[in-house]
């Protein structure tokens, strides 16, 4: 099931700089962490859904950039959202 708007303006909430915020480096992270889980849990019932899991390999690759980009600007948020997000076990 893909995440609803409602989701997605919670998410933005919780991680947004000001409140017009849907966009910055932790919003866009948080959002995409949360579309990976969702598809996670797809691929555990349709293991022959090739299609999809491309986009699901994208959207991690997509993910990894932003993370690289903020460990580079905000060692600090970096560190504070992979704890939050529940990343690097």
């Amino acid at each position: 099931m893909a995440i609803t708007a409602e989701q997605r303006d919670e998410i933005a909430k919780k991680y947004q700089l000001h409140p017009n915020d849907k966009g910055s480096t932790k919003v866009q992270i948080a959002l995409l962490t949360a579309r990976i889980n969702d598809l996670t849990g797809h691929f555990r019932a349709h293991k022959k859904d090739h299609h999809s899991r491309q986009g699901l390999l994208k959207m991690v690759g997509q993910r990894r950039a932003l993370l690289d980009y903020l460990r580079r600007n905000d060692i600090d948020a970096y560190r504070a959202l992979i704890a939050d997000l529940g990343l690097r076990h």
